[in-house]
């Protein structure tokens, strides 16, 4: 007779998570985040202006690189933060970080129904910051904290990647998977920014049509994505926020 069979109950499997599925979990938490900071209209013309200068190669290199160490800071600062157990309780997300992901939420609701008020009725009259018609003059330090700035302190970018930093910290991950899952978070919240790099460094000379008509788009459009990426990312994070502190 089995020793199930002795107990008078079925033998029960108990079946632990993969590392890996837990990896997973966790990126797919701040998959949509990502994304969020990767449709960033401005920083995106920013980069293509960059290219169009007689240092293009050089510029839009840094500036790929000022925005990847900005994500990269950031996030690395949420994680040091949490640390691989202080922002989760029994494999739950600590109270702080429902309470922070509330606040960011509110605060992007904010911005976005700013953004909405500002949207130029015509998106063919929309006009860039003025101080990007003297981006060809920028010198490399310029365009690193251009970069830096479009990051790690945009008003949009910074509360979607402190988040993503707080809900990384919060998987229960121990901290070499914890920083694996930030740098795919930060690989593609960059890809924005990377693939009119890419063009250029691929297409050369051809590429400039291509490019041109991204920065228009993104030009005239700048605003109301801005807009609407706040509602969106802003309703999100105040639903985890409430879902985290209500349990």
């Amino acid at each position: 007779m089995s020793a199930s069979s002795r107990l008078g109950s079925p033998l029960r499997i108990v079946r632990l998570s993969s590392p890996e599925a837990v990896v997973g979990h966790a990126v797919g938490d701040v998959l949509g985040l990502a994304a969020g900071i990767a449709v960033s209209p401005l920083p995106i013309v920013a980069i293509i202006l960059i290219l169009a200068t007689p240092r293009g190669r050089l510029n839009g290199l840094l500036f790929a690189l000022g925005w990847v160490l900005g994500l990269a800071a950031l996030g690395a600062l949420m994680l040091a933060v949490g640390g691989t157990g202080g922002a989760s309780t029994h494999k739950n997300p600590a109270t702080w970080v429902g309470a922070l992901k509330l606040a960011l939420g509110a605060l992007l609701v904010v911005f976005g129904a700013r953004q909405w008020r500002r949207r130029p009725k015509d998106a063919s009259q929309a006009q860039l910051p003025k101080w990007m018609t003297a981006i060809d003059g920028f010198t490399p330090i310029k365009i690193l904290g251009l970069a830096l700035l479009f990051s790690a302190g945009n008003l949009k970018n910074a509360p979607l990647t402190i988040a993503a930093g707080a809900s990384i910290s919060s998987s229960g991950l121990p901290a070499t998977q914890q920083v694996v899952t930030l740098v795919i978070f930060v690989v593609i919240a960059s890809l924005g920014v990377l693939a009119p790099l890419v063009v250029y460094l691929v297409m050369g000379e051809r590429a400039k049509s291509i490019l041109r008509s991204w920065r228009d788009w993104a030009a005239q459009h700048n605003v109301a994505v801005l807009a609407a990426l706040f509602f969106v990312f802003g309703l999100k994070l105040l639903g985890d926020g409430i879902s985290i502190l209500a349990t």
